[in-house]
């Protein structure tokens, strides 16, 4: 069955709006886990907009009192995660090339035109990162040719990026916009990598996506589902997405 990791961004944002604490991070965290979610993922940029610091290890502690759950540290490994994930050791680090002032993940890793340098770089990272014992993905976009740079690069697992998927769903062009996930998929797996999908995933483009790219490891997923946790509440919500992954195994 497809794994759905909350990621609790969102959260943190309402709560950095006054200096009360509310709403309590790690206790809804505890809460998505409770409710059977399958991991927790977070994205502590430099700035802390969101996610801070300190909220990291207070939030690998949430999980690791849940047996099974994971913790998944997004991030640039240029730009701190890294040292994240060193303090934490999560089970998964998910490295995105977000630059520093970016609004939110907009495309994954151009390998095909980094430098010899650039690519060394990554590798080194990615080779750092699985030293302290993380499985490794990366953000891509759902490209076949990119995968075999990836495997290269020493990946465990890529994350396809899916706002262009979730654009197109929304015209009713599904099966359209599926079309290149299930290429590049198909080409992660033949170059023995996982597959994981995230970005603008909701209650209705979910189910489609995953009939089509299949089998996908895990969904990470925080803006639509904190979203509908204002109307069915935090629980339910998870919920209604688990059923959407546990039907993907049919």
């Amino acid at each position: 069955m497809t794994r759905l990791s909350v990621n609790v961004n969102k959260i943190a944002t309402l709560r950095n709006t006054r200096t009360n604490g509310i709403p309590d991070l790690p206790r809804l965290a505890a809460l998505a886990l409770a409710s059977g979610a399958n991991g927790i993922t977070v994205h502590p940029r430099p700035d802390e907009r969101h996610i801070r610091a300190s909220d990291v290890p207070a939030l690998a502690a949430v999980v690791a009192e849940h047996a099974g759950a994971e913790f998944n540290i997004e991030g640039n490994p240029f730009h701190g995660l890294i040292e994240h994930c060193a303090r934490t050791r999560p089970t998964q680090a998910t490295l995105v090339p977000d630059a520093r002032e970016a609004l939110t993940s907009n495309h994954g890793w151009n390998l095909a035109e980094m430098t010899t340098d650039q690519s060394r770089a990554l590798a080194t990272s990615i080779a750092r990162l699985r030293d302290l014992g993380c499985r490794v993905s990366l953000f891509v976009d759902p490209m076949p040719e990119l995968m075999p740079l990836a495997s290269a690069l020493g990946a465990d697992r890529v994350e396809l990026y899916t706002e262009p998927y979730a654009a197109r769903a929304a015209d009713g062009r599904t099966t359209e916009a599926a079309s290149p996930y299930v290429a590049a998929a198909a080409a992660a797996r033949d170059h023995g990598m996982g597959v994981n999908a995230g970005h603008d995933l909701n209650l209705d483009n979910l189910a489609p996506f995953l009939r089509e790219v299949r089998p996908v490891d895990e969904v990470s997923i925080g803006h639509a589902l904190i979203a509908d946790a204002l109307v069915l509440g935090l629980g339910e919500a998870v919920r209604r997405y688990l059923a959407i992954c546990a039907a993907s195994r049919t």
